[in-house]
């Protein structure tokens, strides 16, 4: 382990390529270039453990002293130029479920992991359960598993001006990672026309929206995704739904309600609301239809990896409209200009010796660390990092998580070496 010592602002950057093995010289030139635009608002950062899981991937401790206290936090630093290094999407079996980190970073064979996007862990509507589904997209090893809820429809703190739940942190086919925006593109055609597609397994769709449900989204009730509105997440369920199953092609049945209970893999549930149950209830069992959907990215080539994520940092510098005044435990995801070296961090659970940190803050600390772009992920007791050191059998969570034990949460980000 590396003595302690503390790095001011100035030299913040520098340390941080040192510990993610890109202390070169064009890197020194690079980090100095950076660090000269930081703000006042960048606090003191101590080191004060770091440790080298695999060749790329480091795990450091550090403290971060705020005018309120000091914050304890822990960074996972993966360099994605060695070909052993990899991020994929933390998820369990089906996308309406939840577990805790550690489980799932164990369960696919990951070194370390962070939890991710926020999700729909309570209700407001009578009857209704939470799914435990995230509020935004997902994709895990090329597979497109959800799209994204309405922004308003979204759990967690307020997002800056311009940014929505569809705002991802993920990796391209091409190897680098990056923060990006992903649009649904999808339909059902059937000789009785098209049908535009607005949802794919999410817990809560556009009003007169049509959503699809396929074997991803697992057993869990799908009326929730008829609940609340554009603009409340609280507001009441609609009243006016429809229901399509589609087996290979043919409509199999229709109702007036959402149903429940695990979807074959050789079939599609079709659920619309308002003018969306309109367009549904033309088709009949026996017609044959054809489902296709696509999640598309602003940026190129297309992600393999995608979880949802409230961005914080863009081209180097905190997005306008983030909260100055709420310090509160927090999890973050950043990469580098390249998108060759990301950056997890997960802050200390709530305890007197670490008082968190504001989304500024958070920003700030993560362009100090070297992110050109960051995300803010869910924090709380959702806040988790996991590390399988060298010579351990399993992953173990690392952080004191605020709840007293790990929180199941809907998915998270683990750093994968070998895995391709």
């Amino acid at each position: 382990m590396r003595a302690s010592h503390l790095v001011r602002p100035s030299l913040a950057l520098l340390l941080a390529a040192g510990l993610s093995t890109l202390a070169t010289p064009a890197g020194a030139a690079q980090a100095a270039s950076a660090t000269t635009s930081a703000s006042a608002a960048d606090s003191a950062l101590t080191v004060t453990s770091t440790e080298q899981l695999a060749p790329g991937v480091t795990y450091d401790s550090f403290r971060v002293d705020t005018p309120r206290g000091a914050t304890v936090g822990y960074l996972l630093t993966a360099d994605l130029r060695r070909n052993k290094v990899s991020l994929d999407l933390l998820h369990p079996d089906t996308v309406a479920q939840r577990q805790v980190v550690s489980a799932m970073t164990n369960a696919q064979g990951a070194i370390a992991g962070v939890n991710g996007d926020f999700f729909n862990i309570s209700e407001t509507h009578a009857g209704v359960a939470p799914t435990g589904s995230s509020s935004g997209p997902e994709i895990a090893d090329g597979e497109q598993l959800k799209f994204a809820v309405p922004t308003a429809q979204r759990f967690g703190p307020g997002l800056a001006p311009g940014t929505s739940t569809r705002d991802v942190f993920g990796v391209g086919a091409n190897g680098r990672a990056r923060v990006d925006t992903l649009s649904l593109a999808g339909e059902v055609r059937s000789r009785k026309g098209t049908v535009t597609l607005s949802g794919l397994n999410q817990y809560a769709l556009p009003v007169g929206g049509v959503g699809l449900f396929t074997a991803a989204w697992g057993a869990a009730s799908r009326v929730r995704s008829t609940c609340g509105s554009d603009t409340n997440r609280n507001d009441p369920c609609s009243t006016h739904t429809y229901e399509v199953t589609v087996r290979r092609g043919v409509v199999t049945a229709v109702g007036q309600t959402p149903g429940a209970g695990a979807i074959p893999a050789d079939t599609e549930v079709l659920v619309g609301r308002e003018g969306g149950a309109d367009a549904l209830d033309d088709l009949a069992v026996g017609d044959r239809v054809q489902v296709r959907e696509r999640l598309a990215s602003a940026g190129a080539p297309k992600l393999t990896f995608a979880v949802g994520g409230a961005p914080i940092l863009r081209d180097g510098a905190p997005l306008a409209g983030l909260d100055a005044t709420t310090a509160a435990v927090r999890s973050a995801a950043g990469v580098s200009p390249d998108g060759r070296t990301v950056y997890l961090v997960a802050l200390a659970g709530r305890a007197p010796a670490s008082v968190g940190l504001t989304i500024a803050e958070l920003a700030d600390l993560m362009r100090t660390l070297g992110a050109h772009a960051a995300v803010n992920l869910d924090g709380g007791g959702s806040t988790t990092v996991a590390v399988r050191e060298p010579g351990q059998a399993a992953a173990t969570a690392r952080n004191s998580p605020s709840d007293g034990t790990e929180r199941a949460v809907a998915n998270g980000i683990g750093i994968f070496v070998g895995r391709h």
